[in-house]
């Protein structure tokens, strides 16, 4: 766990090496992101990359993770797919290493959560035995949000969130009861059966049978996204407006 091997959120890993163009622009923004994230003067950022193309769902941005200050700079902690299968672990990684994904825009976002809410995430981000606590290997890439059978990058994140926020929320279960009351709406996407079928016979990291029926057969698929996850903390009082990084 927390070890810098090959791992992505929601892709498959490809073979072959990244090109000094796509190498160059990623540590061009990792450094962006650390002056950007220095001078917002947090100790805790919410922090997205654009790793896929989501046009299709109206969605900009693919995955988020915490970033957090520490003596040496800025790490980020996060949940990856290992290599397109049905398994993932939480990761500790550097600026330059979030970005060297194979992004699809080279462009990142961050909220800064409440000053409370900061205080309250530091500790366990720095934690390695915490911030793996509701961490759940099981992965797909569309797991319904108040359902624990399966657990995404996404999803991982905001209910590490509210386990840091409500001392009642040591479990997944009441992780996503505090989001409920907090009104967490995730995003709602439009996945026809046919798609769903290729999907799921084709990718191991992808799987509907969390879903409840009456939506899933209805072709509303709904998970944690990015933008979901920012809207909410805007609304809420969590955090604050979203920041682009270019």
């Amino acid at each position: 766990m927390l070890a810098s091997l090959a791992a992505h959120a929601g892709r498959s890993c490809e073979s072959k090496p990244p090109t000094a163009d796509a190498v160059e622009r990623s540590m061009a923004l990792a450094e962006r992101a650390a002056k950007t994230l220095d001078a917002t003067g947090a100790q805790v950022v919410v922090l997205a990359r654009a790793g896929q193309n989501l046009n299709e769902y109206g969605l900009r941005y693919s995955h988020l993770g915490f970033a957090y200050r520490d003596t040496n700079g800025w790490r980020v902690v996060h949940k990856l797919n290992q290599c397109g299968s049905a398994r993932a672990s939480i990761y500790r990684q550097g600026l330059g290493e979030f970005f060297m994904d194979d992004l699809y825009r080279y462009e990142a976002a961050l909220v800064i959560p409440a000053a409370e809410v900061q205080a309250r995430l530091w500790p366990a981000l720095a934690d390695n035995a915490r911030v793996a606590q509701l961490n759940t290997p099981a992965y797909s890439v569309v797991a319904y949000p108040w359902a624990v059978t399966y657990q995404q990058s996404n999803q991982w994140a905001i209910e590490t969130l509210a386990m840091t926020q409500d001392p009642a929320a040591s479990t997944r279960e009441r992780a996503q009861v505090w989001l409920k009351l907090q009104g967490y709406q995730p995003t709602t996407l439009h996945i026809s059966a046919f798609k769903r079928l290729g999907a799921r016979v084709g990718t191991a990291n992808v799987a509907f049978d969390d879903h409840p029926n009456e939506k899933r057969f209805s072709d509303r698929i709904e998970t944690v996204t990015v933008d979901s996850v920012f809207a909410w903390l805007n609304r809420s009082g969590l955090g604050g407006p979203v920041q682009v990084i270019r």
